[in-house]
């Protein structure tokens, strides 16, 4: 499996559909092996049959669906636990990350890059309490391991399997 992407998702029903779609675009034109893998945070409208549906329409789709709500980083990491691609893309379900630019960051990738980061320059809609959960996460996982992972920066990042591994173990 050449990439995958990972999309915790929570209540994003509407959205489901467009990501899909963009990040279909996206990913095919890197490699025609690839995997989307939704991770369904207990949402409470139709985001799980949403997934469902695309998933029995496209081989490339897999879920992962939580029983109750885990939060953001516990979705994120159980893509970790999941994905099989040589390089692995976080992005966020309420595409307020432009999955096009996977395409560059996959291109630093390519140049030997480990850890590609996009940032965002305003992070609107978020909740204090996401904001902190994130602070508070990046933070330990920072301490965790000796790759230096930036904090404050977003979940929209492209790994490879190498540092996936580590953060695995």
């Amino acid at each position: 499996m050449e990439i995958s992407a990972i999309v915790p998702s929570y209540n994003e029903e509407k959205n489901v559909p467009l990501i899909y779609e963009r990040l279909t675009k996206v990913l095919s034109q890197i490699s025609p092996q690839y995997e989307i893998i939704f991770v369904n945070d207990c949402s409470k409208d139709n985001t799980l049959e949403t997934i469902k549906t695309i998933s029995q329409q496209d081989p490339h789709v897999k879920y992962i669906s939580f029983s109750r709500n885990f939060g953001h980083q516990i979705a994120v990491s159980a893509g970790l636990d999941f994905c099989k691609g040589n390089a692995v893309v976080i992005i966020d379900g309420d595409l307020q990350d432009p999955p096009e630019l996977i395409l560059e960051m996959y291109n630093k990738y390519k140049e030997g890059y480990k850890v590609v980061y996009a940032k965002r320059l305003t992070r609107e809609g978020e909740t204090w309490f996401k904001k902190l959960t994130a602070k508070i996460f990046y933070r330990i996982l920072a301490a965790m391991t000796s790759i230096e992972i930036p904090v404050d920066v977003g979940d929209f990042r492209l790994i490879d399997k190498a540092v996936v591994n580590h953060l695995r173990n």
